[in-house]
């Protein structure tokens, strides 16, 4: 076969270490441009980045040549030498260390995309906590409690 032909869609998701409300009203618009540039430079398309005080959405769409792990760690450690910089009063602010990363098929994109919009609203009435379990249910993917929050 002479080309590859691919549509990775995955929607990832990661908090703030230990949950801190660090993305402010100041920050949150320029940080999800900022991980939009990020994407965009690694050849993936970040179709919507999305989120409350405490974590971030991204829906996108990903290259073959790269893998999941290599993205969120690229985009993670980029992103927050960024606000380091950018905002001199967010010195403690860092990403958590894990991720959590879903597929989606082409025919539920357009919900994903729905529900990465409505953050503000959906965590109203559900902590991120509550939100990522159900995530892992949903996907069938097996974890320990005792280490899911570090």
């Amino acid at each position: 076969m002479a080309h590859t032909f691919t549509n990775l869609l995955s929607h990832i998701v990661f908090s703030t270490k230990n949950r801190e409300p660090w993305l402010t009203a100041e920050i949150k618009p320029r940080l999800f441009s900022y991980l939009g540039g990020i994407f965009r430079e690694m050849e993936c398309k970040a179709l919507l980045v999305n989120g409350p005080a405490d974590h971030v959405h991204i829906a996108t769409s990903l290259p073959a040549r790269m893998a999941m792990s290599d993205i969120v760690r690229t985009v993670k450690a980029n992103s927050s030498g960024w606000v380091h910089e950018t905002f001199p009063t967010a010195a403690g602010f860092a990403w958590q260390t894990g991720y959590g990363a879903f597929s989606v098929s082409q025919s539920q994109l357009e919900a994903v995309l729905a529900y990465v919009a409505k953050q503000e609203e959906h965590h109203q009435r559900v902590t991120f906590q509550e939100e990522y379990v159900s995530f892992l249910k949903k996907h069938n993917i097996q974890y320990d409690e005792r280490f899911l929050w570090e």
